[in-house]
């Protein structure tokens, strides 16, 4: 996560509608694209929650089919021989299995069976200490998305993460703060973590998305940010890329019409493969700080920037004037700002018309 690429995450998340054939075509179809990850949702419904708990609006909307959350998550379920299916898959296909875990077990299963050193985290667990403190623990590199948070809870949870990166002891409130003031506990945030600014609404609108939040996260925490894209289509995640952002997640779907939850919030793709190929040209635009002439330039500049020369012939001895002197393209010469150094000065030799003026 230290490269300065900016690395694109297909979210395929639950648009596999349950199905492990339909999660390896989703793993093909983001390695064609060009992203350097693909993302899976790893979960028992069971762990994540109550029979009762209600769906939201936008899963209401686009899964009307199930009655309850619980329902409805119990059927996008993957168990551990479609998650070893999914990493064998990426690394035929030359793509990085990532996946974002709910609940304790799942965090096992990634960090200590499959052995992921990658982990995202979802925004909805970005106040889940207990859950955050097992993440750090693991020792593994986090993603974390921060939708519906303010800079407080932000930093709650980056406490959270130091202190699970570098303490034993016991959890609390008070530990988390001293762990978050630690310069060398903050240091290895910096290394571990990437921050992701998200708008937690699906689509979301583009009122609602302000990307200058990136800058705050980047200026409060010096932790690197990226950014998670509900939005409709893939000008804000181009956008992203050019105010920034080192990591760019987007949910895709090898079709907006099938039914669940989050395929009408997903792009397909052949418009990912464009918003890649978009992100990458971007990144390579961005280049360098410095503003100075590139080697391109150089030989632009000696044709292209004009110099002092004769306004018509000069004779020797003549003095210099803004009347016999003016400014054109010629190749070489005096730059124009030292005209007014030239002028009043005496010609050392006679200069035809148009010769650019010697210094």
């Amino acid at each position: 996560m230290a490269s300065d690429r900016v690395i694109v995450i297909a979210e395929a998340g639950v648009n596999h509608n349950g199905s492990p054939e339909m999660a390896l075509r989703l793993v093909d179809a983001a390695a064609e694209t060009g992203a350097d990850l693909v993302k899976f949702q790893t979960f028992k419904a069971e762990a994540l929650v109550t029979m009762s708990a209600p769906k939201a609006d936008y899963q209401n909307r686009n899964a009307p089919e199930s009655k309850s959350q619980f329902e409805m998550l119990k059927a996008l379920e993957l168990d551990r021989a479609a998650h070893e299916a999914l990493i064998a898959r990426c690394k035929e296909k030359g793509i990085g299995f990532l996946s974002t875990p709910f609940d304790p077990d799942s965090v096992d299963l990634l960090t200590r069976t499959l052995g992921l050193k990658l982990v995202k985290v979802s925004s909805g667990d970005l106040t889940n200490a207990p859950l955050l403190l097992q993440l750090a623990r693991s020792g593994a590199d986090l993603i974390v998305s921060t939708g519906m948070a303010t800079l407080d809870e932000v930093e709650d949870a980056l406490g959270v993460l130091a202190f699970g990166y570098t303490e034993q002891g016991e959890p609390g409130a008070d530990a988390f703060k001293r762990a978050f003031a630690n310069p060398a506990a903050r240091a290895i945030l910096a290394q571990k973590i990437t921050l992701l600014h998200c708008t937690s609404d699906y689509p979301a609108k583009l009122d609602d998305i302000n990307l200058r939040a990136m800058d705050t996260l980047a200026e409060r925490f010096g932790i690197p940010t990226g950014y998670s894209d509900h939005s409709v289509g893939i000008a804000v995640s181009i956008a992203a890329a050019a105010r920034g952002a080192r990591v760019i997640e987007k949910h895709f779907t090898l079709d907006r019409a099938l039914p669940g939850p989050d395929h009408k919030a997903s792009i397909e793709t052949p418009e990912f493969k464009q918003m890649v190929d978009a992100i990458r040209a971007v990144s390579r635009s961005l280049g360098e700080a410095a503003k100075a002439p590139t080697n391109a330039e150089l030989s632009t500049r000696k044709v292209a920037r004009k110099a002092i020369v004769a306004a018509r012939p000069i004779s020797s001895g003549e003095a210099f004037s803004l009347e016999n002197l003016t400014v054109k393209r010629a190749g070489e010469g005096l730059a124009p700002i030292r005209l007014w150094e030239v002028v009043g000065r005496k010609a050392s030799r006679a200069y035809a018309a148009d010769e650019a003026i010697e210094a």
